[in-house]
């Protein structure tokens, strides 16, 4: 009875490792290696927000690509990414990339938006229409800057509208 109870807890135990194993492997994008070849794109932006190497690339909800390289460019002071996108996946020369958030532990991607230009996107071009990450902090600052200035104007009127 006993060893019964032993090898139950024992193996509960083991469960409960691999599927911590599976979890940490899931948030830092490494369960799905290599789909086979791919071709560069350059995108620049203004505040990447977290986002992180071997970070998904979407197209309509469906993962087309990969984030390669996040480099700095100290003449435009803006983040550089690196997009490595499958070789079957083509998009328009005026196409968008921007920086979104998915799920609970907000997880960045990039997601492209198809343009309508109709010679495609090639290896090492560059996507000129990007939108920086949406960062918490600043929208927060934002609100109680204009609160702040709000409150201030009232006072200076004496409250009266």
């Amino acid at each position: 009875m006993q060893r019964t109870i032993n090898l139950l807890v024992g193996l509960f135990v083991l469960l409960g490792l691999l599927a911590l194993l599976f979890l940490s492997l899931k948030v830092s994008n490494l369960t799905t290696m290599g789909s086979g070849p791919t071709y560069t794109v350059l995108a620049n932006f203004d505040d990447i927000g977290g986002l992180k190497p071997r970070a998904a690339v979407r197209s309509a909800g469906v993962v087309v690509g990969r984030v390669g390289q996040i480099g700095f460019d100290d003449q435009r002071y803006q983040a550089v990414v690196t997009l490595e996108l499958n070789q079957g996946v083509k998009f328009p020369k005026d196409s968008s990339a921007q920086i979104l958030t998915a799920g609970l532990l907000g997880e960045k991607y990039i997601g492209i938006l198809p343009g309508a230009e109709s010679e495609p996107l090639k290896d090492q071009d560059r996507i000129k229409l990007t939108q920086s990450a949406v960062v918490l902090e600043n929208i927060i600052s934002q609100f109680l800057y204009s609160r702040d200035s709000g409150g201030a104007s009232q006072a200076a009127d004496g409250g009266i509208k």
